[in-house]
């Protein structure tokens, strides 16, 4: 005989997940686009232990689901990137997780956690960038989907977002 479980249990598991979302409080400007954000005492902490200094760079994908299509779709809300070189004590392969926003003339993107191939996750503080407007939408991007030119992004640590 199949019996029901409540559904009470996962919900009240996933609350903390979902409150603790760094990207949940965050004030959006006018156009969309994240405002300032304040990098957790946690996360500068595990940066200076893994070596990672403000301003350290490294390759990446912007997103793992997408490694070769042109042009790159950026979706609104949840990302998974991963490094295609170390960045501090972080090797290639490992996980990069944030928050894209699409609503500004560039694509923003937020990394707050980064899972190592051999460990366990990590918060972090860092941002993808690309020289000359690069981040920018293509014209015939539509709201909450930004079409990039393609997926490859250098992402820098910082101690806090702008």
């Amino acid at each position: 005989m199949f019996v029901k479980k409540p559904l009470a249990l996962p919900v009240v598991l996933l609350l903390p997940v979902i409150a603790g979302c760094p990207s949940a409080g965050v004030f959006l400007r006018s156009d969309g686009s994240p405002g300032s954000e304040k990098c957790s005492e946690k996360a500068l902490e595990v940066m200076r232990i893994l070596r990672m200094r403000v301003g350290d760079a490294a390759d990446a994908h912007l997103d793992a689901n997408q490694i070769d299509a042109s042009p790159v779709m950026a979706y609104d809300g949840p990302l998974e990137s991963y490094l295609t070189e170390s960045l501090g004590m972080l090797d290639p392969g490992t996980r990069l997780y944030g928050q894209v926003w699409t609503g500004g003339v560039q694509v923003i993107v937020r990394y707050y956690e980064a899972h190592p191939p051999d460990g366990d996750k990590v918060p972090i503080c860092a941002v993808a960038r690309l020289g000359h407007g690069q981040m920018r939408k293509k014209p015939e991007s539509m709201p909450g989907i930004a079409l990039l030119e393609h997926g490859a992004v250098s992402v820098f640590v910082v101690d806090s977002f702008r």
